[in-house]
């Protein structure tokens, strides 16, 4: 859920001359950041970014089995990989129920979505959750110029299809890799650059950088980006054993003595990107912002898949060269970090080349990694470490990673000034907090995104909107009724983890009833509190009368006219439209235009008289 007051910034970087030790002079033009105002996700183990959250931070390992409804293990598994068409891995990281898509909301026909690669089906979603996570209603973004920048790689879902003869129109345009970011673009009607990239494990992160190249070059207005990645047939997984890069016990153990290969796994992920400026004065909520970012290439190396050392720190430094930020004040990077022998010493030397120079003593620059929760998530693997950092940023704490029981013995930890993040900590510091995400393609693109975190403007309530007994209005709607059933328990979900205690329920309603696409089964709830709220929408889910609970259908119709109209008989009581002024910003902001126009026609002032 977003929580904004709608009117004023509500998150903002503010650097004062104390804190501005870490900037270091640019050769060119300072980069204006870019905020993150909206995070949409599927991982293994995590149906959004809360859940998401809870499992990083909680130290969750969501790898399991290969499920019996991807491939027969019976078929493709024996411990002994040197066998033709075998893996030695049992394991991925998996994402529930892909075989199911409410076609029928997006407006596509059932004939159609069976066509689609899972794939776009999942971004569609993921997309709308963004853009709902954002504050943005998609009805409104119509025509804008909002980009949408999308890793993708594998084509199970095309291979499955075209392996025997196909009678459908739609089975082109539903296993196009490049439609999977033009899909989102034709759905939502926007504008902006619409493309799809492969650049294999860097694919997501590429995908960030070229949508910030976006912004800051003005093409365009906002944009989604991140990436998606499906497990569905066996082949891969065969090949990439054969290359020596799974893990048989499906754990990925990065930079430990006993890792042995990484485990794959699939999801989606996506951010919407936002110029800081314009996301503080429209009161976006801000995850993080975005520095930086820089993109290279090894170029010629010991092989095609083997990384390349001297590219992996060049584009560390162009990326902190562009931010204008010193690599020593890094608190955080989110590692590539797969697990294999050679790719986690180079990554490590690199990192510790570049962020440990001009260290103090016992100044370390902390690592963490997500594959150790949820495996390589390849093509998206590297928004799930933008997402993760950005979560880490907003809560101001540093997630553990796991299976790291014996360091690297390659690896100088100390003298490269590493440590790598095994416990959940606080994210302590005395400068604005800058983290960095590191992902390789196995063809040798390289990308590094540098983040930071939004320092929150304190907001200090004026003591007359302090008042008991203001009643609230919340306002849900959705296609169908079990959709809304599902929209209903979610609002409660959300209410019941915060105890009531950390909601701000103007705030919730503010969102709901202005941030939100109307549909035509709605339902309203007339509140004091969270915990009437939470009644409320409990007797909706039992099918109970309570007060101040109202559901309904409504017709298809155009917007009706409103008008007001004016007696000219005055107020009907005393003091009306007092607590009006007081709990609406719309209604406040028109009656003080009001009294400044009547200021010099009046003898006493129009809120003089209203109050």
């Amino acid at each position: 859920m977003v929580e904004s007051n709608g009117r004023k910034p509500k998150n903002c970087v503010t650097l004062h001359h104390s804190q501005l030790s870490f900037i270091q002079p640019l050769s060119a033009m300072q980069l204006e950041p870019i905020a993150i105002i909206g995070i949409g996700c599927r991982f293994p183990g995590a149906k959004n970014p809360e859940a998401f959250w809870q499992l990083i931070r909680d130290g969750v390992d969501a790898i399991s089995e290969v499920p019996a409804s991807r491939w027969s293990l019976e078929q493709y598994y024996d411990p002994d990989s040197n066998k033709p068409g075998k893996t030695h891995s049992r394991w991925g990281g998996f994402v529930d129920d892909i075989d199911y898509f409410d076609a029928k909301f997006f407006g596509i026909a059932p004939r159609e979505a069976v066509t689609m690669d899972p794939q776009q089906r999942l971004l569609l979603e993921v997309a709308w959750e963004t853009l709902e996570d954002g504050g943005q209603i998609p009805e409104d973004l119509r025509g804008s110029n909002t980009g949408v920048f999308i890793g993708v790689g594998t084509h199970d879902y095309s291979i499955m299809m075209w392996q025997q003869p196909v009678n459908e129109p739609y089975a082109t345009t539903g296993t196009g890799n490049c439609i999977a970011a033009n899909r989102i673009s034709y759905a939502f009607d926007l504008k902006g650059t619409s493309l799809a990239i492969d650049t294999a494990c860097s694919s997501s992160l590429v995908a960030v950088h070229l949508a910030c190249q976006s912004i800051w070059s003005g093409e365009s207005t906002m944009a989604l980006a991140g990436g998606v990645n499906m497990l569905l047939l066996p082949t891969i997984m065969v090949g990439f054993t054969k290359g020596g890069f799974i893990s048989p016990d499906g754990r990925c153990k990065s930079f430990a003595a006993d890792a042995n290969g990484y485990v794959r796994s699939e999801g989606a992920g996506l951010i919407l990107l936002k110029p800081l400026t314009e996301a503080q004065a429209d009161g976006d909520d801000i995850y993080a912002v975005i520095h930086s970012s820089a993109v290279n290439q090894d170029g010629y190396s010991n092989g095609l898949a083997a990384p390349n050392p001297k590219a992996q720190k060049e584009v560390l430094r162009e990326a902190y060269r562009r931010a204008g930020i010193n690599p020593s004040a890094v608190d955080y990077v989110e590692a590539h970090g797969t697990g294999t022998k050679v790719g986690d010493p180079i990554e490590a030397i690199a990192l510790g080349a570049v962020l440990g120079k001009n260290r103090q003593p016992g100044d370390y620059c902390q690592l963490g990694y997500v594959k150790t929760n949820i495996g390589h998530g390849e093509t998206a693997a590297g928004i799930a470490g933008v997402i993760k950092v950005a979560l880490a940023l907003k809560h101001k704490q540093i997630p553990p990673s796991l299976h790291f029981h014996c360091p690297n013995p390659e690896i100088d930890f100390e003298g490269l000034h590493l440590r790598v993040a095994t416990e959940l900590s606080p994210w302590q510091t005395d400068k604005p907090a800058i983290a960095g995400v590191n992902s390789f393609g196995f063809g040798g693109t390289n990308a590094h995104v540098v983040m930071g975190e939004a320092t929150p403007e304190i907001a200090i309530e004026s003591e007359e909107n302090n008042h008991e007994n203001i009643q609230y209005l919340l306002t849900l709607s959705a296609k169908n009724k079990s959709s809304l059933e599902e929209l209903v328990q979610k609002y409660l979900n959300l209410i019941n983890n915060n105890h009531c205690n950390h909601l701000d329920l103007a705030k919730l309603c503010f969102t709901a009833n202005n941030k939100r696409n109307h549909f035509n089964h709605r339902l309203t709830c007339v509140t004091q509190s969270l915990q009437q709220l939470q009644q409320q929408l409990m007797a909706y889910l039992s099918g109970k009368d309570i007060v101040g609970l109202k559901s309904d259908i409504v017709a298809e119709r155009s917007n009706p006219q409103i008008a007001f109209l004016f007696t000219g008989q005055g107020s009907q009581y005393p003091g009306m439209g007092k607590q009006l002024y007081q709990t609406q910003p719309v209604f406040k902001e028109t009656i003080d235009y009001c009294a400044e126009i009547l200021e010099k026609y009046l003898d006493r002032s129009l809120l003089e008289i209203l109050a």
